[in-house]
């Protein structure tokens, strides 16, 4: 019989969803804005790109936390 971890029975580390995070990596040339997004925990992040308006939209938005690392 396999058994299934539960995350009840793990030690996760707390998560505060309400803490949104970017790390810019490059603004481009081309006017886009390459950068990552993380919710959470800052080291799960997706890397993305918007233009530089959406890009600005979006972080007002989200409140971001700005990560230097």
């Amino acid at each position: 019989m396999t058994t299934a971890t539960t995350p009840e029975s793990q030690n996760l580390p707390t998560v505060d969803l309400q803490r949104r995070y970017v790390r810019l990596l490059e603004r481009r040339g081309d006017g886009l804005v390459s950068f990552e997004f993380s919710i959470g925990w800052p080291e799960l992040a997706v890397e993305l790109m918007l233009p530089a308006a959406a890009f600005d939209e979006f972080c007002a938005r989200h409140q971001v936390i700005w990560r230097e690392d």
